[in-house]
């Protein structure tokens, strides 16, 4: 059941398999960034789309975690079961057209999907 109202592009394969990756873990901007070698603007834009859908969760570390680190508290995204199940069809629907097979083929020999 793939939502239509996100186009398939690389960015979104890209950041898909950056999150897939680590299905129940907690997903930093900055490490999906590097990850995903996605820039921030347009990784931005495609988790903002993923929480609109209900693929990702959102939250903010608690200022304990932080410590004494002079930043403020990140915001981490969680992956929802039905953001597992869209995130496979994302991916399933790039190994079958010839323009991502290139950047999914290598990554998902050991993903179960």
């Amino acid at each position: 059941m793939y939502i239509t109202c996100m186009r398939r592009t690389y960015a979104l394969v890209q950041v898909s398999l950056a999150l897939i990756d680590d299905a129940g873990g907690r997903h930093w901007g900055y490490e999906l960034s590097r990850r995903s070698g996605v820039r921030s603007p347009v990784m931005y834009r495609i988790l903002h789309s993923m929480l609109e859908e209900g693929w990702l969760t959102d939250g903010w570390e608690e200022q304990a975690q932080v410590g004494r680190v002079k930043r403020p508290p990140r915001r981490y995204y969680e992956l929802t079961d039905t953001g597992k199940v869209e995130l496979g069809a994302v991916i399933t629907g790039a190994r079958q057209d010839a323009r991502f097979r290139a950047l999914v083929a290598p990554q998902v020999a050991g993903i179960a999907i």
